[in-house]
């Protein structure tokens, strides 16, 4: 079976539901970007890699990830690892639509920056 985005959402609280749509609004306030979709979550993919994953839970939240070039501390971030040199993987969880504030819609454009490939960007005048 081939997963989709409605197989996702099928069944979730509105709740949920209205944070996950909330999600895809961040993400496409950022520019173009593709779906892959999996049993286990829905990836946002930019013109070089995934950079985001979210998808609502049973009970009304919002789970996922973003792949940024810092780490991050906050409530929203269950936690935040180190994925390559460059680039670290934070899981989120929020519970409510203010959550996805301004500071968050920051975050998913510094993620979507890494979907575009800004993590693989050197200052000039290092060498690789």
């Amino acid at each position: 079976m081939e997963w989709t985005v409605a197989d996702h959402l099928r069944g979730k609280p509105d709740e949920g539901v209205a944070l996950y749509e909330r999600f895809v609004e961040l993400v496409a306030g950022c520019g173009p970007f593709t779906y892959a979709v999996s049993k286990t979550t829905i990836t946002f993919k930019g013109v070089r890699r995934g950079f985001a994953g979210a998808r609502p839970t049973d009970r009304g939240q919002l789970v996922g990830y973003l792949d940024l070039q810092r780490r991050v501390e906050d409530p929203r971030i269950r936690s935040a690892a180190p994925y390559t040199r460059r680039l670290f993987v934070h899981h989120f969880r929020v519970d409510e639509l203010t959550q996805l504030d301004e500071e968050f819609a920051g975050w998913v454009a510094a993620a979507y920056a890494v979907g575009a490939g800004a993590h693989l960007d050197r200052p000039s005048g290092v060498l690789p």
